[in-house]
């Protein structure tokens, strides 16, 4: 008994030591006012920055706060996103980069007064998709599923129902940037809050399908 004991605090205190923490994460355009705290990651965005490459507006920028860390495989990402969104285009979001000219940004976006439930997918050049909300909200989440060369994406009012809005590519088997970022294209930056940040890994569909039909019965 006192061995099993001893076996699982050693477990515990393994998965405790390698758990991700955002303390851990890297920044990619790191702001200049930023806190984790709890858990937490509070940051006041840098005025005049923006993700985007190209199509429609002729300009390529690549700029704003990114914190990240690195996935090779598949997985699950999800965060609750709060934020005192004023001027145009001002958002957050999650953030899946595979390089400067492959990535995927989504989130919430202030568009013309309103709140809009956003998607930009860069593959080369960017494209934008936009769900208007009819009212304001306090929080979002929004979750990102990868799997093989696609990513789902969906957001939910109370982390309960997930309604997808998006289904894109991503190149798989490579390994990707997955975090948190923010943006204000047009304004003097603005506070956003993301809570509750979660990867969970998920195995490799192929392999799963090759173990299955190579059982050993």
């Amino acid at each position: 008994m006192k061995r099993t004991l001893f076996t699982l605090l050693l477990l515990c205190s393994a998965l405790l030591s390698t758990a991700q923490t955002l303390e851990r994460m890297q920044w990619f355009n790191e702001p200049e006012s930023w806190e984790i705290n709890k858990g937490v990651l509070t940051m006041e965005v840098t005025p005049q920055s923006d993700y985007w490459r190209i199509s429609h507006y002729g300009f390529t920028v690549d700029d704003a706060p990114f914190l990240y860390t690195v996935r090779g495989g598949e997985f699950e990402v999800k965060v609750k996103i709060s934020g005192d969104y004023k001027v145009r285009f001002d958002q957050a979001g999650l953030m899946l980069r595979v390089d400067k000219e492959n990535y995927i940004k989504t989130g919430i976006e202030f568009v013309d007064g309103k709140y809009n439930i956003s998607a930009v997918v860069t593959h080369k050049t960017s494209d934008w998709s936009v769900i208007e909300l009819d009212k304001p909200v306090d929080f979002i989440w929004i979750k990102a599923v990868r799997r093989l060369d696609a990513v789902e994406i969906f957001y939910s009012f109370d982390d309960q129902k997930y309604t997808m809005m998006r289904n894109c590519y991503l190149q798989d088997n490579s390994p990707v940037m997955v975090g948190m970022m923010a943006a204000c294209p047009d304004g003097n930056g603005f506070k956003v809050k993301f809570e509750n940040f979660q990867i969970k890994h998920l195995p490799d569909a192929r392999r799963v399908e090759w173990l299955k039909k190579n059982s050993d019965k």
